[in-house]
């Protein structure tokens, strides 16, 4: 019986926060067996336009499982969440992966309202610091901050005592 754990459904962020801090969502796929990216999600990505960050490492990377369909998504999901994160929490439990890959607080805690465990982007490149991928920690956060991506101070702060 394959690990669940090794198995994810992620959100928009992460993969663009990924993509920009490490240069590529390799990380994810020495990490994880299988990456679910719902058909929402997709359609986030390439909202925000081909020459935006993230968006060319995100196309690159077809070992995703970028699912063809739209989420048939709950509607305590539709109305507490934007689409891609109610999606990805409905796919989910659809497929039951108990793990999310979700930045955003809200969605973080209707995720865990919903029953799944959570990781991030740093909570992934902290995985794979502790499991010997080659990747700078604070390099990582610093060409995140750099395209825009959002870091509490908390979160960066527990990152950086973690990469040791």
């Amino acid at each position: 019986m394959p690990d669940a754990m090794r198995s994810l459904v992620t959100n928009t962020t992460p993969l663009i926060a990924l993509a920009v801090g490490v240069g590529s969502l390799d990380i994810l796929r020495v990490l994880y067996d299988r990456v679910v990216v719902p058909l929402e999600v997709c359609e986030e990505i390439h909202a925000i336009g081909s020459g935006a960050p993230g968006v060319a490492a995100f196309d690159r990377a077809a070992w995703l499982e970028r699912l063809p369909a739209p989420a048939v998504i709950a509607p305590y999901l539709r109305n507490t969440l934007d689409r891609g994160e109610a999606s990805v929490i409905q796919t989910a439990l659809d497929l039951q992966i108990p793990l999310v890959c979700i930045d955003e607080t809200v969605g973080r805690r209707v995720a865990r309202l919903s029953g799944l465990t959570l990781t991030g982007s740093i909570g992934v490149l902290i995985k794979a610091r502790h499991r010997g991928y080659g990747v700078s920690i604070p390099e990582a956060i610093d060409r995140m901050r750099e395209h825009g991506i959002w870091l509490s101070s908390e979160v960066v702060r527990y990152a950086l005592a973690q990469q040791i």
